[in-house]
């Protein structure tokens, strides 16, 4: 009788363990043959085979670590030198008349990469230090940076600080590498038709040294408004060509006109140039305004047609009514080859321009710290000082690239240069910053720019509640008493009695050459005040 055989069935063997495997070949050949292998033989074997592995592991951890370290250090010596090329060139094309849009634009494309660039360098040469700061800050203190980072960044428009800090990642340290050694490669015919334009005559390059001597970070804004008004495109029917300029209060709008009106070529093109504010527009006629109006330029052999510029600042908007009559007077009174620029902090104004309107916007974050440091560490280099570079960083993130928040703390950090003193600054503005989120929902930046008061900081060890309730510029040649007290003072702690006063929060330095106010109520309590009456603004821009 057969039998039937079942096919057995093959199990799957598991793979030999080579560690294992080498490992026991390693002890079995240390081992003379025939020797007790006993526990108290093997542990000392053991040991030494072990303290040897491990020593092998953190050999080969540290050469790399070095390594990358090495390798880390030869791509930011890479991105200084090209940042060189890349400043070298943006510093020789803001000396040349450029009249090219597509080489305007590439320039454009040059600066936001430059600042970028030297945004990305300093966060590695300065994130060591940050990250003491960071550890010297108690665990309660994180979470509540912790959170009012979270509301920041849900109410602002601007970068949050993760992706900030980002920036020292390696990845995108390779990133920002290879965008800006591209950017090089392609800037050979750049370099060679920006030999073909004629350079600015300027002041000696010393007077240049300061960022808070020259406007900064407009030159592409300028360059479009010159186009515009050097621009004699054919005129139909006595129409005015009309360019309104938009932004948020104290952007730079005032500023960025005036420099171009005092440029010799707008000069030559216009016999007459004049400013309107809003409470000059209450009539509506171009005739009653001529003599309401601040006249910036008048030469009437430098145009042979005699053509005419206007400025009209608004601090709102204006109706279609006013805006009608007021474009049908100039029409009439002005030759057609004139222009008109609005200016404005509101949107709907951009109906009225027969060109596409002009935005102005806060400077990016990169570009922000670049103008912050240079201000705020005047002829010191920041790179003899990186503990309070890094705090810098810090301090310029917490003002939301304020044009005016800058200034006004900058001077107060160059004039004590002290790492403690700056520290107990970022503090202040952290609490600052916080206290207006969890009350209001916005940024104290925000509120600045809506006429909105402030709960100041100051670093004065005192319980009195300091109210900002206004600010406002005026020319400073018309200003007959300016008061003595700064926002300095204010800020550091020196003025620690109770009352109403005024102080100076900015003088700037270039034109119009402003002096801004602002008026401080130190008290007790702050029942009365952020409830007084505000000073109107009808007349602020």
């Amino acid at each position: 009788m057969l039998r039937r055989v079942h096919p057995t069935t093959s199990m799957p063997q598991p793979e030999p363990q080579v560690g294992l495997s080498l490992f026991h070949s390693l002890v079995d050949s240390s081992i003379p043959p025939g020797t007790l292998q006993g526990p108290s033989k093997m542990e000392p074997l053991l040991s030494a085979i072990v303290g040897d592995l491990v020593s092998r592991a953190l050999s080969m951890v540290t050469q790399r670590y070095l390594q990358s370290k090495g390798a880390e250090e030869e791509k930011l010596q890479r991105l200084r030198a090209v940042l060189l090329r890349i400043d070298a060139t943006v510093e020789e094309a803001e000396g040349r008349h450029i009249t090219n849009q597509a080489m305007l634009q590439q320039l454009q494309m040059l600066r936001r990469g430059m600042y970028r660039g030297y945004y990305t360098l300093d966060t590695f040469r300065y994130r060591a230090h940050r990250d003491k700061a960071d550890g010297e800050v108690s665990t309660r203190r994180s979470l509540a940076l912790s959170s009012f980072r979270r509301t920041f960044f849900s109410v602002c428009d601007a970068p949050s600080m993760d992706e900030v800090l980002d920036a020292g990642s390696c990845s995108n340290l390779d990133k920002m590498l290879s965008s800006l050694e591209r950017v090089i490669g392609d800037m050979q015919e750049f370099v060679m038709f920006l030999a073909s334009y004629p350079r600015i005559s300027r002041q000696p390059y010393s007077a240049y040294l300061f960022c808070d001597q020259v406007m900064f970070g407009r030159q592409m804004e300028k360059e479009t408004i010159l186009s515009f008004l050097l621009c004699r495109e054919a005129v139909r029917n006595g129409s005015l060509g009309v360019l309104p300029i938009i932004g948020p209060a104290r952007v730079g709008k005032s500023t960025l006109v005036e420099h171009v009106c005092l440029d010799e070529r707008v000069r030559r093109r216009f016999s007459l140039i004049v400013f309107f504010s809003g409470n000059d527009l209450k009539g509506g006629n171009l005739a009653t305004l001529k003599g309401s109006g601040v006249i910036k330029h008048q030469n009437l052999a430098s145009s042979p047609h005699g053509d005419s510029l206007a400025v009209i600042e608004l601090a709102g908007d204006m109706d279609e009514e006013t805006w009608r009559g007021l474009y049908t007077s100039a029409a009439s009174h002005l030759t057609p080859g004139s222009k008109i620029i609005l200016t404005s902090r509101s949107d709907k104004i951009a109906s009225l321009g027969t060109a596409e309107s002009l935005m102005l916007k806060s400077l990016s974050q990169e570009a922000y710290w670049y103008f912050f440091k240079t201000v705020a560490f005047g002829s010191t280099n920041p790179g003899e000082h990186p503990s309070m570079a890094a705090l810098g960083m810090e301090i310029a993130f917490h003002m939301n690239r304020s044009f005016m928040a800058a200034n006004i703390v900058a001077s107060l950090l160059r004039t004590n240069l002290d790492i403690q003193f700056w520290r107990r600054v970022l503090r202040c503005l952290r609490d600052f910053a916080s206290k207006h989120l969890s009350m209001f929902g916005e940024h104290p930046t925000n509120l600045l720019q809506k006429d909105q008061p402030l709960y100041m900081w100051t670093m004065a060890k005192t319980s009195n509640v300091v109210v900002m309730r206004d600010i406002y510029d005026e020319p400073s040649p018309q200003i007959s008493e300016v008061p003595r007290i700064t926002a300095q003072d204010v800020l550091s702690g020196q003025v620690t009695s109770e009352g109403t006063f005024q102080a100076v929060a900015w003088r700037s330095r270039i034109p119009p050459c402003y002096t801004y106010l602002a008026s401080f109520v130190v008290s007790r309590t702050d029942k009365h005040a952020v409830l007084g009456k505000k000073r109107s603004r009808q007349d602020r821009i």
